[in-house]
């Protein structure tokens, strides 16, 4: 089981060092806005040519990078689904995003993962729904791994550490 820690921070700007950052990536894997788009100007460019190699990864998988100029290892791109409805397969994508990432904390064998709430900026998924699926996915992992829920704001932050506290 994973052991999970909320904190607030910018995730392309930690305060201390972790194994891998996970990327809240477009399916086409193209550098964007949000956390891609921070990550990615850290990064510097040789980010973006190893993830437009790729080619793209469907929603729900990830892939993993190099890290390049941030302060960390790897780079563990994420596509999480547009939220429509809640009844479009969403729960069920957004919840192999989050297994997808921790298959790959095994395999890099990562003691430490900085991860975003994934899909709950643009993509539109709510935010109490996204927060849960998240720390449930996340803690019930086969991978002896500290994975650090980065909340971006103080009202994700809160309710991420509400959901913690009640599991």
């Amino acid at each position: 089981m994973s052991k999970v820690t909320i904190i607030r921070a910018d995730i392309a700007d930690l305060p201390f060092r972790v194994d891998a950052i996970v990327n809240a990536a477009n399916s086409a894997l193209i550098p964007g806005g949000g956390v891609d788009g921070a990550l990615n100007a850290r990064a510097g460019a040789n980010l973006k040519k190893d993830m437009l190699a790729f080619h793209g990864t469907p929603t729900g998988t990830a892939v993993f990078t190099k890290a390049y100029n941030l302060k960390t290892d790897y780079v563990i791109h994420a596509v999480g689904p547009r939220y429509i409805d809640g009844h479009s397969g969403e729960e069920a994508l957004l919840t192999s995003d989050y297994k997808s990432i921790m298959l790959w904390a095994k395999r890099l064998k990562l003691w430490t993962i900085a991860v975003p709430f994934l899909s709950t900026g643009v993509y539109g998924y709510p935010l109490y729904e996204a927060i849960w699926i998240a720390i449930e996915t996340i803690k019930k992992a086969d991978v002896d791994t500290e994975a650090f829920l980065v909340a971006y704001d103080s009202r994700t932050e809160d309710i991420a550490k509400s959901i913690l506290e009640q599991n």
